[in-house]
């Protein structure tokens, strides 16, 4: 290698040292004195194309003006755009940054003499990234190269992450296995949670045997993610199947599994789970915390609940949030402990959220106690003021006890505040037959 490419290589070195710790006025300086440096080749050398994507870099994060139309006009001059590398670089800083100009990004994408699986993967990042979903679909069928999994993992992620249609994402994954590319770990990471959505039992097996397959049900983040899917399925064995194959069982995989007992009514197998994360030496969350208050709260335990937050708390450190109190207030309104739950809504450090009225709300309904369902109403009329169902829930109230004027008022109330009832919806799932 020539002396000039030894010191091409040795500055672009070093440039990606200053990028990639954020000294991105010292790269950019460093990269205006690599343009005019006589000792360096000239700027038409392929070799310069690794360059202008870390000074592009820079001059993104530093926001200055026009940068991508500056370096797309110096790459054309240069002749370097038909560098995947550099290309796909300008692609995408077309598209994000603080002023995203996707249709820019697209017409560079059109005048493009030469295109792989790197530069559609940017465009398609475009597309995602300015809420073109269809466009980021339409983009892997018109692709004119092999996609990579990369090329719709972003297009997969996307449709699962909208939650509109969960479906989709499935199918996506279905074309990416028929046209030879292999789902990879992030496949099945942004997957799971789609075949969560739909409840689709038949899809979760089989992703799960896919990653059994490939080695990847060891690892936590699927596992969990697994756990967490058989579980909204009500598929307990397969939740314990796939505890039992993960390797390093973090707090987040034990908190799925906890959860999951819980939300089924299993409170005795969740407390147990617990106890067997503490000998096993993990420490509890957050999370871990909501779920085995869930627990308690199914099985009618509210003396362990407070225990629990006890435990929790004091013991292990973990803040109690909002989500946490409203938890046990719905506790200890379940086991029909009505005043004490008011009385910690009352005493609760952090701020009381319409969740926490709400559990206090269906408690009193549940049983009969109109008093306090009147403060919890009227404190969710204020939060909520469009939530229909809470001015329904305390007319209903009114009416379990024959107090028949009080429930018209309210509903009368509704009325005039032009609160609306939404209509009832559901969603089947049609198969395809073969």
């Amino acid at each position: 290698m020539p002396s000039s490419h030894h010191r091409l290589a040795s500055l672009t070195k070093q440039l990606t040292s200053h990028v990639n710790a954020g000294r991105h006025r010292d790269a950019l300086a460093l990269f205006s004195r690599m343009l005019s440096a006589p000792d360096l080749p000239p700027l038409a050398d392929p070799s310069f194309a690794h360059a202008l994507p870390l000074g592009l870099k820079s001059a993104t994060a530093l926001r200055v003006p026009r940068a991508a139309a500056s370096f797309h006009a110096l790459a054309a001059k240069c002749g370097l755009l038909s560098s995947p590398f550099l290309a796909s670089a300008l692609i995408a800083s077309y598209g994000g940054g603080a002023s995203p100009a996707p249709a820019l990004a697209r017409r560079l994408f059109d005048e493009l003499p030469a295109r792989n699986a790197v530069v559609w993967s940017a465009m398609i990042t475009v597309h995602v990234r300015s809420g073109d979903l269809a466009a980021a679909a339409r983009a892997l069928v018109l692709m004119d190269v092999t996609p990579s999994a990369s090329c719709f993992n972003i297009v997969i992620a996307a449709v699962a992450e909208s939650g509109d249609h969960p479906a989709q994402a499935i199918e996506l994954c279905r074309r990416m296995q028929s046209v030879g590319v292999t789902p990879s770990f992030i496949t099945l990471l942004a997957i799971v949670p789609a075949c969560t959505k739909m409840g689709a039992l038949s899809s979760i097996k089989e992703v799960h045997g896919f990653a059994v397959r490939h080695g990847m049900s060891v690892r936590s983040h699927i596992g969990s993610s697994l756990i967490e899917a058989y579980g909204r399925c009500g598929f307990l064995a397969g939740a314990q199947r796939v505890f039992e194959q993960v390797e390093d069982r973090d707090v987040v995989v034990w908190s799925s599994l906890v959860s999951a007992y819980a939300f089924h009514g299993h409170a005795e197998v969740a407390m147990s789970l617990f106890r067997d994360m503490e000998v096993d030496g993990v420490r509890p969350d957050g999370i871990m915390f909501l779920s085995l208050l869930a627990a308690c709260a199914h099985a009618g335990h509210a003396d362990d609940a407070l225990q629990y937050f006890d435990v929790l708390t004091k013991r292990y450190g973990v803040e109690a949030c909002g989500d946490h109190y409203s938890c046990l207030v719905d506790v200890l309104g379940r086991a029909g402990r009505l005043h004490q739950a008011y009385e910690l809504i009352q005493t609760m450090p952090v701020k009381v959220t319409a969740k926490a009225w709400g559990a206090l709300l269906a408690a009193c309904r549940k049983y009969g106690e109109v008093g306090l369902a009147e403060v919890a109403g009227r404190a969710l009329f204020d939060i909520e003021p469009h939530n229909a169902g809470n001015f329904v829930s305390l007319a209903n109230i009114y009416s379990g006890v024959g107090m028949h004027e009080e429930a018209e008022q309210v509903r009368r109330e509704m009325e005039q505040r032009g609160v609306q009832r939404l209509p009832g919806s559901s969603w089947t799932i049609h198969s395809k037959s073969s």
